[in-house]
């Protein structure tokens, strides 16, 4: 039915839709497809969701020590008292530490669009439905809307940062995440489009480079730094601003940019922060540790 933006926003302007309408009719173009079974295997994404961004809000520590107990620093905080910033925005960065937090202590999380980038769609879509006292239905019907997104950018672009950097997927989820925001707060299929490629185009050139080789390190933190500017673009978005430059030319800015970067800031743990001294310590400690340090 759609296979780029303009295709998905003109559809669903014309058939009286919203990007989640439209995702469920894509969905229902498969034989065999019921609207009831479809709606019940994404409800169990959204519970998956929530569960990870509970559990990671206990402090978990990575099997290599890097990473965890940042989102229980973040929860502590904001309990503490008023604290800066926006408050939706705050919590979405808290969940989507949260939930990537567990990805990285090989806990389950909901890959969205990849693991590595789990933290970003539910820590925005989390925050929210506290925010906007939504029901877990109407939460459902926001990751249609993020998914009609991803549909978009992966028949059109990458979501690995193996083929186009981090760009491709933390980029990629904060687009997911503004639409969905956007739609979920009452915005229309066109805002909802700007705000996918205002977040989209705030990380076009992140490259891969986590420490170790491991989903670790930056990847938590950027997926909180994602999940902030899907919620920037949101505000922008429902403000009536836009991108100047077209959401599908976005996605092929990043197409390409991911084609011209070295391999060594494609996930290979090869350039970027991995190649940093703290990097290389780190590798040095987890893959080829000095013999009788290996639990030092």
């Amino acid at each position: 039915m759609f296979r780029n933006m303009k295709d998905l926003v003109h559809q669903a302007q014309e058939q009286g839709l919203s990007l989640a309408g439209m995702m469920m009719a894509q969905e229902l173009e498969t034989p065999g497809q019921d609207k009831d079974a479809i709606f019940a295997r994404m409800a169990v994404q959204y519970q998956v969701m929530k569960q990870s961004a509970r559990r990671g809000l206990e402090g978990l520590r990575s099997r290599s020590g890097m990473t965890g107990g940042d989102a229980k620093l973040l929860e502590e905080y904001i309990q503490s008292g008023p604290v800066l910033g926006d408050g939706l925005g705050l919590r979405a960065t808290r969940y989507a530490i949260s939930v990537n937090e567990v990805n990285a202590a090989m806990g389950v999380v909901c890959a969205s669009p990849t693991a590595g980038s789990c933290g970003v769609l539910p820590g925005v879509l989390l925050a929210a439905q506290e925010h906007l006292d939504k029901t877990d239905e109407e939460m459902t019907w926001a990751l249609f809307t993020a998914g009609a997104v991803g549909y978009v950018i992966a028949n059109n672009a990458f979501v690995s940062g193996a083929q186009g950097g981090c760009q491709a997927e933390i980029g990629s989820a904060a687009a997911m995440a503004a639409a969905a925001l956007v739609e979920l707060a009452g915005g229309n299929p066109e805002q909802a489009a700007h705000a996918a490629a205002m977040a989209l185009k705030n990380l076009l050139g992140l490259v891969c480079d986590p420490l170790a080789g491991l989903v670790e390190v930056p990847c938590v933190k950027r997926n909180a730094g994602g999940a902030a500017i899907a919620v920037t673009a949101t505000h922008m978005a429902l403000a009536g601003i836009k991108s100047h430059v077209p959401p599908d030319e976005v996605i092929e800015a990043m197409y390409q940019i991911g084609l011209s970067l070295s391999p060594t800031l494609r996930e290979t743990a090869q350039g970027g922060l991995a190649a940093t001294e703290t990097g290389n310590a780190w590798k040095q400690q987890l893959w080829n540790p000095v013999p009788g340090q290996e639990d030092a």
